[in-house]
Protein backbone atom coordinates (compact mmCIF):
# COMPACT_ATOMS: atom_id res chain seq x y z
CA UNK A 1 0.00 0.00 0.00
CA UNK A 2 2.80 2.53 0.50
CA UNK A 3 5.85 2.92 -1.14
CA UNK A 4 9.08 3.62 0.82
CA UNK A 5 10.17 6.03 -2.78
CA UNK A 6 7.74 8.08 -2.04
CA UNK A 7 7.99 9.15 1.20
CA UNK A 8 7.34 13.37 2.28
CA UNK A 9 9.34 15.26 4.46
CA UNK A 10 8.49 18.03 6.75
CA UNK A 11 10.41 21.36 6.15
CA UNK A 12 10.75 24.43 8.06
CA UNK A 13 11.06 26.29 4.87
CA UNK A 14 7.96 29.27 4.31
CA UNK A 15 5.00 27.06 3.49
CA UNK A 16 3.60 27.56 -0.15
CA UNK A 17 0.89 29.73 -0.57
CA UNK A 18 -2.62 27.59 0.53
CA UNK A 19 -1.13 25.06 2.60
CA UNK A 20 -2.63 24.10 6.05
CA UNK A 21 0.68 24.44 8.37
CA UNK A 22 1.00 23.06 12.20
CA UNK A 23 4.62 24.16 13.61
CA UNK A 24 5.40 22.79 16.56
CA UNK A 25 2.22 22.41 17.55
CA UNK A 26 1.14 20.74 21.34
CA UNK A 27 -2.07 20.70 22.77
CA UNK A 28 -2.85 20.03 26.80
CA UNK A 29 -6.18 19.67 28.08
CA UNK A 30 -5.52 17.94 31.83
CA UNK A 31 -3.21 15.66 29.68
CA UNK A 32 -0.88 16.36 26.49
CA UNK A 33 -2.90 15.44 23.60
CA UNK A 34 -0.56 16.74 20.55
CA UNK A 35 2.87 17.03 21.29
CA UNK A 36 5.50 18.86 18.82
CA UNK A 37 3.25 18.19 15.57
CA UNK A 38 4.88 19.57 12.64
CA UNK A 39 3.05 18.80 9.10
CA UNK A 40 1.68 20.29 6.47
CA UNK A 41 -1.29 19.79 4.39
CA UNK A 42 -0.85 20.72 0.47
CA UNK A 43 -4.07 21.63 -1.69
CA UNK A 44 -5.02 19.41 -4.17
CA UNK A 45 -4.31 16.62 -2.36
CA UNK A 46 -6.96 14.13 -0.33
CA UNK A 47 -4.95 13.39 3.06
CA UNK A 48 -5.47 10.91 5.40
CA UNK A 49 -4.68 10.89 8.80
CA UNK A 50 -5.12 7.78 10.57
CA UNK A 51 -4.27 6.27 14.40
CA UNK A 52 -5.97 4.28 17.08
CA UNK A 53 -8.93 6.01 19.33
CA UNK A 54 -7.53 8.26 21.41
CA UNK A 55 -4.32 8.89 19.71
CA UNK A 56 -4.88 12.45 19.06
CA UNK A 57 -6.90 12.73 15.37
CA UNK A 58 -9.65 14.81 16.43
CA UNK A 59 -7.64 16.98 18.54
CA UNK A 60 -5.21 17.58 15.39
CA UNK A 61 -8.03 18.55 13.25
CA UNK A 62 -9.35 20.83 15.32
CA UNK A 63 -6.21 23.19 16.28
CA UNK A 64 -6.03 22.82 12.67
CA UNK A 65 -8.78 24.42 12.00
CA UNK A 66 -9.35 26.61 14.63
CA UNK A 67 -11.67 25.37 16.68
CA UNK A 68 -8.91 24.56 19.47
CA UNK A 69 -5.56 27.23 20.22
CA UNK A 70 -2.51 25.39 20.53
CA UNK A 71 -1.35 25.28 24.03
CA UNK A 72 2.19 25.45 21.70
CA UNK A 73 3.28 25.88 18.41
CA UNK A 74 1.21 27.37 15.48
CA UNK A 75 -1.44 26.63 12.95
CA UNK A 76 -1.72 28.55 9.92
CA UNK A 77 -3.66 28.64 6.76
CA UNK A 78 -2.17 30.64 3.72
CA UNK A 79 0.29 31.86 6.56
CA UNK A 80 -2.44 33.58 8.60
CA UNK A 81 -3.28 31.59 12.01
CA UNK A 82 -6.69 29.63 11.85
CA UNK A 83 -7.20 30.42 15.67
CA UNK A 84 -9.35 33.44 16.18
CA UNK A 85 -9.94 34.06 19.18
CA UNK A 86 -13.69 32.27 19.48
CA UNK A 87 -13.66 28.96 18.76
CA UNK A 88 -15.20 29.45 15.75
CA UNK A 89 -13.30 28.39 12.38
CA UNK A 90 -12.37 30.49 9.32
CA UNK A 91 -15.28 30.84 6.63
CA UNK A 92 -12.45 29.14 4.15
CA UNK A 93 -12.54 26.11 6.40
CA UNK A 94 -15.39 23.80 6.62
CA UNK A 95 -15.86 20.56 9.30
CA UNK A 96 -17.05 17.33 9.04
CA UNK A 97 -17.56 16.75 12.53
CA UNK A 98 -17.25 12.95 13.77
CA UNK A 99 -21.00 13.98 15.92
CA UNK A 100 -22.04 15.96 13.15
CA UNK A 101 -22.41 19.32 14.67
CA UNK A 102 -26.12 19.60 13.09
CA UNK A 103 -28.93 21.62 15.19
CA UNK A 104 -31.76 19.08 16.01
CA UNK A 105 -34.68 20.82 15.02
CA UNK A 106 -34.09 22.21 11.94
CA UNK A 107 -34.65 19.75 8.24
CA UNK A 108 -32.07 18.08 6.66
CA UNK A 109 -31.92 20.81 3.87
CA UNK A 110 -31.77 24.12 6.55
CA UNK A 111 -28.61 22.26 8.50
CA UNK A 112 -27.28 22.19 5.16
CA UNK A 113 -28.67 26.10 3.70
CA UNK A 114 -27.47 27.83 6.85
CA UNK A 115 -23.92 26.68 5.72
CA UNK A 116 -24.70 29.31 3.02
CA UNK A 117 -26.72 31.49 4.52
CA UNK A 118 -24.07 32.81 7.15
CA UNK A 119 -21.50 33.33 4.12
CA UNK A 120 -24.25 35.76 2.90
CA UNK A 121 -26.03 33.29 0.22
CA UNK A 122 -29.90 34.51 -0.24
CA UNK A 123 -32.35 32.06 1.48
CA UNK A 124 -33.51 31.01 -2.35
CA UNK A 125 -30.42 30.37 -3.43
CA UNK A 126 -29.01 28.73 -0.51
CA UNK A 127 -31.79 26.03 -0.43
CA UNK A 128 -31.59 25.29 -3.40
CA UNK A 129 -27.82 24.51 -3.26
CA UNK A 130 -28.41 22.84 -0.40
CA UNK A 131 -31.03 20.20 -2.22
CA UNK A 132 -28.42 20.01 -4.97
CA UNK A 133 -25.94 18.72 -2.25
CA UNK A 134 -28.47 16.84 -0.49
CA UNK A 135 -28.68 14.60 -3.81
CA UNK A 136 -25.15 14.49 -4.38
CA UNK A 137 -25.05 12.41 -1.69
CA UNK A 138 -28.18 10.35 -2.37
CA UNK A 139 -30.55 11.89 0.08
CA UNK A 140 -32.51 14.24 -1.92
CA UNK A 141 -35.84 12.71 -0.23
CA UNK A 142 -34.63 13.65 3.35
CA UNK A 143 -34.30 17.57 2.60
CA UNK A 144 -38.02 18.06 4.99
CA UNK A 145 -37.20 15.74 7.29
CA UNK A 146 -35.87 16.94 11.00
CA UNK A 147 -32.66 15.24 11.36
CA UNK A 148 -33.08 14.12 14.95
CA UNK A 149 -35.20 11.56 13.02
CA UNK A 150 -32.33 10.14 10.89
CA UNK A 151 -30.35 7.61 11.63
CA UNK A 152 -26.15 7.68 12.08
CA UNK A 153 -25.43 6.93 8.44
CA UNK A 154 -28.42 9.86 6.96
CA UNK A 155 -27.13 12.31 9.58
CA UNK A 156 -23.32 11.42 8.58
CA UNK A 157 -24.26 12.18 5.21
CA UNK A 158 -25.72 15.41 5.80
CA UNK A 159 -22.97 16.49 8.13
CA UNK A 160 -21.14 16.11 4.67
CA UNK A 161 -22.95 17.87 2.40
CA UNK A 162 -22.71 21.09 4.54
CA UNK A 163 -19.48 21.16 4.44
CA UNK A 164 -19.14 20.21 0.96
CA UNK A 165 -22.14 22.96 -0.22
CA UNK A 166 -19.64 25.90 0.89
CA UNK A 167 -16.98 24.55 -1.49
CA UNK A 168 -14.19 25.39 0.98
CA UNK A 169 -10.52 26.12 0.64
CA UNK A 170 -10.35 23.63 3.50
CA UNK A 171 -12.09 20.56 4.08
CA UNK A 172 -11.46 18.93 7.68
CA UNK A 173 -13.40 15.49 7.90
CA UNK A 174 -13.46 13.44 10.83
CA UNK A 175 -14.18 9.72 10.54
CA UNK A 176 -16.89 10.91 8.04
CA UNK A 177 -17.19 7.69 6.54
CA UNK A 178 -17.21 5.71 9.52
CA UNK A 179 -21.46 4.59 9.92
CA UNK A 180 -21.45 4.27 5.76
CA UNK A 181 -21.87 1.20 3.71
CA UNK A 182 -19.04 0.81 1.07
CA UNK A 183 -21.18 2.57 -1.66
CA UNK A 184 -22.20 5.58 -0.11
CA UNK A 185 -18.32 5.97 1.65
CA UNK A 186 -17.11 5.20 -2.25
CA UNK A 187 -19.38 8.24 -3.01
CA UNK A 188 -18.10 10.53 0.34
CA UNK A 189 -14.67 10.10 -0.99
CA UNK A 190 -15.38 11.16 -4.75
CA UNK A 191 -16.97 14.01 -3.73
CA UNK A 192 -13.75 14.52 -1.32
CA UNK A 193 -11.69 14.41 -4.44
CA UNK A 194 -13.61 16.39 -6.42
CA UNK A 195 -12.89 19.25 -3.78
CA UNK A 196 -9.13 18.30 -4.06
CA UNK A 197 -9.17 18.31 -7.66
CA UNK A 198 -10.48 22.13 -7.47
CA UNK A 199 -7.45 23.20 -5.65
CA UNK A 200 -8.41 22.20 -1.53
CA UNK A 201 -6.79 21.11 0.94
CA UNK A 202 -8.84 17.91 2.08
CA UNK A 203 -7.95 15.96 5.26
CA UNK A 204 -9.70 12.74 6.03
CA UNK A 205 -9.41 11.44 9.77
CA UNK A 206 -10.30 7.91 9.94
CA UNK A 207 -9.13 4.39 11.30
CA UNK A 208 -10.83 2.65 7.39
CA UNK A 209 -7.65 0.87 5.46
CA UNK A 210 -10.06 1.31 2.49
CA UNK A 211 -10.37 4.75 3.17
CA UNK A 212 -6.33 5.93 4.06
CA UNK A 213 -5.88 3.67 0.01
CA UNK A 214 -8.51 6.16 -1.62
CA UNK A 215 -6.19 9.18 -0.30
CA UNK A 216 -2.96 10.42 -1.65
CA UNK A 217 -0.83 10.92 1.43
CA UNK A 218 -1.12 9.35 4.56
CA UNK A 219 0.09 10.18 8.11
CA UNK A 220 -0.27 7.93 11.51
CA UNK A 221 -0.62 9.97 14.57
CA UNK A 222 -0.08 7.69 18.13
CA UNK A 223 -0.57 9.04 21.34
CA UNK A 224 -0.51 12.63 20.23
CA UNK A 225 2.39 12.55 18.04
CA UNK A 226 3.16 11.97 14.45
CA UNK A 227 4.78 8.23 13.85
CA UNK A 228 6.99 7.32 11.21
CA UNK A 229 7.21 8.59 7.85
CA UNK A 230 4.03 10.24 5.90
CA UNK A 231 3.31 8.45 2.45
CA UNK A 232 2.09 9.43 -0.84
CA UNK A 233 0.64 6.67 -2.93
Amino acid sequence: MTRPDAALTTSSARPAAGTLDLAGVGYVAGRALLTDVTVSFAPGQVTAVSGPSGSGKTTLLSVAGGLLQPSSGTATYDGTPTWRGTGDPRPEIAFVLQVYGLVPILSARENVSIALRARGVRPAEADEAADAALGELHISDLGDRQVEELSGGQLQRVACARALVVRPPVLLADEPTSELDPVTRSVVMQLFRAEAERGAVVVVATHDPEVIDLCDVHHRVDEGRLVGDAWAF
